[in-house]
Order: C-alpha cells, then structure tokens, then sequence
C-alpha cells in the first residue's frame, strides 16, 4: 500500500508540474504524424521495403545542332517500363524548355518598378524584347507509328495509351520535337542555353533539359507532375541511353556517358594523348590545347560531325558543344574503378582553369567516394561557362573565370566550391535520386554538407562553412522565414542559398560533432547513400535510416531543424557555487539557516554576479532510514563525506530563449588557467524545454563559465552565454579595432 502511495504522490506530482508549465511544446515528440507513414514500400528502418519499386526509362536520341540558326532538333525513342502495380492509362513527360515561352509566368515577379533600373532587370520583369523559346511537337507516334494523342499543359505532357499499361509491362513510343536554343544572358536562374562571345563570334552551347523526359511515377505521390518554375529542380526516373548529336565539324562534344566512336571523332593526336591521359594520376593531359583551340575557333567549318555516346542506370543526359574548347584530362584511381577527371573551357578561362579545375574534380571525387560509396561512373566533366553552376549526371556547368587573367582569393575560392558542389551532384541527386521539384534541400543541403567537408579538408587555405556562420540567418525575421520542410518553389529566391544549402548542411555538422559523434554519424549517413543508390528517398527514409544505424533518437533534432524557424539562444541566467559545511550537524537542525565559515554570508544569499562573494555552506546530514523505503542497504556517509570535503560543487540554470533544443556545452576556467569541458546531451530539456538545473562537483575552483565557447551551435546571442558576464563586441566594434 505504501508503494501505491508512492507511486500515486509522484505522479501527482510530476502532472502538476507539467499543468503548470504552459511553456511545454512537446518537442520531444515522435514526428511520425509530420512525416510519410512506412509501408512495404519504405520500412520504418527507412531502408526500401520488401516491395519496394520505380520505374524506368531507356532512351534512345539522335539530335541535331543547327548553329546558324541556334534551333536543336531531335527524334527520340522512349521505351517505358511499369515496374508499379498500377494500371496506368496515360504518361506525363516533362518539356522544361517551355518554361521560357513568354506567357509562362515562371517563378513569378521578384523584382519592382524604381526610378532606375538596368535594361537587365527591365528584360527580367516584362520581357520586352521577344525572342522564340520552347518546343514544337512535331510527332508522338507508338511503335507500330500510329499516331498518339496528347495534351501538353504548360511544361508537362500528358500522352494517352491505346490501352492502359499494365504491371510488368513495358511501351515504346517516339517522339519527333525541336526548340530554339535561349540566349543564357536573357534569364533569370538560366540552367542552359548558349553563351555568346562577341569577339570571335563563337558560342558555348549548354545544352540540358533538351529532350521530352518522362515524369516520375512513385509510390507516395502518384505522378510527380509539378510544373517546372525554375526553383524547384527535377525528379527523374533512371534508364540507358544511347545518344548521337550532330555538331559543327569543328566543335567539340562533352556529355553523359562514354563516347563510342571516338576512333571516328578525335584526331590521331588527340587519341595518343587521351591514352597518356589515362594513365596520369597525378596531372592534367592536355587533349586540346589552347593554341589548338584558338586556331579552331576562327574555322567555322559548314560540315558536320556525328559524336555516340553511351550511358547505363543513370536518370538523365546534358551536353556541351562549342568550337572554343580546350580540353584536359586526368586518371582517378579508385577502390572499384579508374575514372577519368575531365575539364573543357574556353581561353576565357585561362589560365585558372587549366590549374584549378580538373584538380577540384579530382578531390570531389576521392572525398565524396570515402564520404559515401565509390564512384561508379566511367567520367566526371566540368565545363566553364557564365555565372552558373549546374549538374547533370558525370557532367556539370560552372562559373568563375579571371579578369585580365586574374582572381581574387574569394573569386577562386568561389570557383573552385562551385566545381566541387556541382560534381558532388553525382552522388545527390544523381545517384541517390531524391525529388528535387519537391524537396531541394534533399539534394543541396547533403551534397552542400559534402561540398564543404571537401573544402575544409583539400583546400583549407579557404573557408568552409560552419554552424556559426547561420547566426545572422537564424536571428532573421522570424515572421518571413520558413522552415526547411517547405516544397522548393514556395522559398523566396533570396533565402533558398540560407534555407535549403547552408541550414542543413549546418544541421549535419551539430549532428556529426556535437550530438552523435563522428563515428555514429559518418557510419548512418553512408549508411543512408548505399541504401538509396539509384532510387528515390523521400524526407522520412532520411530520418529513419539515421537513426536506424545509430541507435540515437533524433525525432527532437528533425522537430526542431527542419520543421520550425526556432534558434539556439541559451542563456546561462544564474551560477551559484557551494561548498560543504565541516561543522557536524544533526538531524533536528536540518531547517535552521547556517553561516559559513568561509564567507559569512547567509545560505540564501541573492543571486551572484561572480565568484568574489565565495562559495555558500551547505550542510549533509545523514539518511533517514524512511527514505531508502523497502531496501535494506545504506549509504556509506563518512565515504560520501569524504568525496565532497573540500570540493566546489556549482549549480547552473539554464534558460531555452530560442526555442531551439539543443545539446548543452559548458567550458569550465579554473583559477589555475587551466580549462575543462562537459557536454550535456540534449535530452537534458525533456523535462522542462524552458529552464533547467544542473549541478557539478569540481575539484578546483572556477574563475568562469561558457556556454558553447567555440560556436559548435549556432547561438544567436553570446552574451548572455559566460558567467561573469562577457560583454561581445559587435562586429563593427571588432572591425575598427
């Protein structure tokens, strides 16, 4: 009956305390209602369940670039396997091109009308000067060449079957289409096109998102049939392709996939340098030199050449053309294959390019392979052209070129992040193919968490990203900003770099360093990359499998990351410092007040700015036998006396004022200069997500305390993190200093 009691006070008790706090947000709480529930599809583990599909798509494209008249033309054959168990009556394809047809509205108006504005920014805004874009259909035909219907709505296709595509079954259909290939300089968020250079009258062609694509069909959403509005990016299904692309005589192709017919395209000197090439691990070959690649670019031949290329399981083709291109290439030795590391510019981009950018290939290559799973393409391109950056499968479009042949250390630094992001694409979403239409911080903010460990491991002499730097981001506005697990084109254009790159990635470096460890963390997050190679993860397989292969519950870190705008602001409001009485007492006068020896303060003494008042007695009495209950043995108090004796035993109260939970690390000064560090873990605030108290026992004395002295998390406010109280300089005050 005794124990009932017990047990009835305590939980009396413990539900008052939490009827009293109205604060409570229940943010330890299983987020399994704000995320897809598992099924057989997707486990709980978040691993691909026993029934788990996708679908697939093999292409076969012939195309032809027109240069005169800057119009791609192509016929494609798309063979579509239902892998789903649905019927499907129809397919949706995707025509990303028509994005730039004048009466799409895009991503809407972001800039306004001011008493002075660019010609630039006035062409943004109304488009006055009107130029072709997006395609003409010219057939879609099933493959005995009868005529399919369709129905294109804006920058999706929908194609009606005869009869509904059953399970297991697969339809092959052509469809003949062309487009005027856009002016780069004439978009805002341009993903391809061409650069035009006025001086030799050349161009650089990007061309992506050029062919009528199939559409994802899934098991969470059906069709993934969003309209493309630039932001958002794309969620595409894996296939083979066979690709041949007809070009100027003199230009040179990089794509998707291996070249076939290189015996038939490249000159005989070309080929004994690739063959050198192959086998350099430690430099870049020349392929095409500069001084070949200026005499090329006055030519301008009026014949044409056909380049094949072949790619297998991958989720979609891009290719560069141009007669501009130098080219270089090295070997990267890997533990599953040798790949070769290629870059193709033009002389703009000398001479950093031919020093910086198949090297910056190389290290993406090697980190990311070590970070995740090895590489398993049989080439990694990175071609130089205007302001972007830009990925597509063992290929990528990347910005920053010298001025008068010159960059300053934040451009290079720039340029060369811009390679390593663009190539570590490959693995997110490439490979591990999440939906970026839908979720762009899926494949931004795990490949910028690589990107950046790239950075701060081969290229340290620049600066890589830490938790620290999202404090201006997180001390924003809280009524503009949104939460991470917002669709990608609902983001403000000018927040997706904070939001979708820098906050996850910020995410996973207090997960690694500060909550899991690097062990626990690097095992789940390679863990999560090979369970999902070359199929779609939704947000809930990402959460799972993290804490699946770590045994750590992290539904309080997703709650607060990535589904609240909350920050991390904790504020070490009070410290108070005791040491233990020698004076014997006895029970009866455990309630009376005592002085202390040391200080001759009272024992409730008023809240302490430092440590000059000393320390406040306390008195240990014995145990009552009633407290021990039921159990028989007992407490050694002269032990426990004599472990406390003469130590400092200080009590701290810590405040949430951010919102944000988050582990709690605590620097300890002692008198002596010496430091020391305890780490809380974040569970610390289940009990009270506001306000708690903890106490420890020193042998030495402290001179200060700091919360978070080197910026792990991201603290909105540092100055009310040490006891005594540090006054931070502002920024402005640190720079005149």
């Amino acid at each position: 009956m005794r124990v009932l009691t017990l047990v009835v006070l305590i939980s009396s008790i413990s539900w008052m305390s939490f009827a009293q706090d109205k604060t409570w947000r229940g943010k330890f709480e299983p987020i399994d209602r704000m995320i897809d529930p598992p099924s057989t599809y997707r486990t709980a583990s978040g691993a691909p369940g026993a029934d788990y599909w996708q679908q697939r798509a093999d292409y076969k494209i012939k195309a032809s670039l027109d240069e005169k008249t800057r119009v791609l033309s192509g016929e494609e054959t798309i063979t579509y396997y239902n892998n789903s168990p649905d019927e499907l009556p129809y397919l949706w394809l995707q025509l990303e091109q028509n994005v730039n047809r004048k009466e799409n509205e895009g991503f809407g108006g972001i800039f306004s009308v001011k008493d002075s504005m660019t010609s630039q920014r006035m062409q943004y805004l109304l488009r006055p000067i009107e130029f072709e874009a997006g395609y003409t259909i010219s057939y879609i035909k099933d493959a005995s060449g009868k005529t399919l219907k369709s129905l294109v709505n804006n920058t999706m296709m929908k194609v009606m079957l005869p009869e509904p595509l059953q399970p297991n079954t697969s339809v092959t259909f052509s469809i003949g289409w062309s487009y005027p290939v856009t002016d780069r300089s004439n978009f805002l968020l341009s993903r391809e096109g061409y650069e035009y250079f006025p001086e030799d009258d050349n161009c650089v062609f990007l061309i992506a998102h050029w062919f009528p694509r199939m559409a994802v069909y899934n098991d969470t959403e059906g069709w993934q049939n969003q309209q493309f509005q630039k932001l958002g990016e794309f969620a595409l299904e894996f296939g083979n392709y066979d690709v041949e692309i007809t070009v100027p005589a003199d230009h040179l192709v990089a794509a998707t996939g291996e070249l076939q017919n290189d015996k038939d395209i490249l000159s005989s000197d070309q080929k004994k340098r690739m063959t050198k090439a192959r086998k350099s691990f430690d430099e870049p070959i020349m392929i095409v030199t500069p001084e070949e690649a200026a005499a090329n670019e006055k030519t301008k031949s009026t014949d044409t050449k056909t380049w094949k290329f072949h790619a297998e399981n991958v989720r979609d083709f891009a290719f560069a053309s141009s007669r501009k291109f130098i080219w270089d290439a090295q070997a990267v030795k890997l533990p599953n294959r040798i790949t070769m590391a290629m870059s193709f510019y033009p002389k703009e981009g000398l001479p950093v390019w031919s020093e910086e950018s198949t090297q910056a290939v190389v290290h993406a290559l090697e980190v990311y392979s070590e970070a995740t799973f090895n590489y398993p393409y049989p080439v990694a391109i990175s071609v130089n052209t205007s302001n972007i950056g830009m990925e597509f499968p063992m290929i990528s479009f990347n910005g920053g070129r010298p001025i008068d042949g010159e960059m300053s250390h934040n451009a290079k630094e720039g340029m060369i992040r811009t390679i390593v992001h663009e190539v570590g694409h490959n693995w997110f979403p490439m490979i591990v193919s999440s939906d970026e239409r839908k979720w762009m911080w899926m494949d931004e903010g795990l490949n910028t968490y690589l990107d950046q460990k790239t950075m701060a491991e081969r290229y340290p002499q620049f600066h890589s990203l830490t938790p620290k730097d999202m404090i201006p981001y997180m001390d924003g506005d809280q009524n503009v900003m949104r939460p991470i697990m917002v669709t990608s084109d609902v983001e403000s254009l000018y927040s997706i770099g904070a939001n979708f790159y820098d906050k996850p990635t910020a995410g996973f470096q207090i997960l690694r360093e500060s909550v899991m460890g690097p062990e626990l963390f690097d095992a789940a997050f390679k863990e999560y990359a090979t369970r999902w190679m070359y199929k779609h993860p939704n947000p809930a397989d990402l959460f799972r499998t993290l804490e699946d292969a770590s045994a750590v519950d992290l539904d309080w870190f997703w709650r607060g990351w990535y589904f609240t705008t909350d920050k991390v602001d904790i504020n070490l409001t009070e410290v108070k410092w005791f040491q233990m009485s020698e004076e014997e007492v006895v029970i009866e006068n455990k309630g009376k007040k005592v002085k202390s020896k040391i200080s001759g303060k009272d024992e409730k003494a008023e809240m302490t700015k430092d440590f000059s008042a000393g320390p406040q007695p306390f008195n240990m009495i014995n145990t009552p036998d009633k407290s021990y209950g039921g159990f028989l043995s007992r407490i050694d108090e002269t032990a426990m006396r004599d472990q406390v004796s003469g130590k400092n035993i200080y009590e701290l109260t810590l405040k949430n004022e951010g919102g944000l939970i988050m582990p709690v690390i605590i620097e300890w000064t002692y008198t002596d200069g010496s430091t020391e560090i305890d780490r809380l873990p974040a569970e610390v605030w289940r009990l009270n997500e506001v306000q708690i108290k903890k106490t420890f026992l020193k042998e030495k004395e402290v001179a200060s305390i700091t919360i978070d002295p080197q910026q792990e998390l991201p603290d909105v406010n540092m100055e009310n993190n040490s006891f005594p109280r540090i006054e931070v300089k502002s920024e402005f005050d640190a720079f005149k200093e």
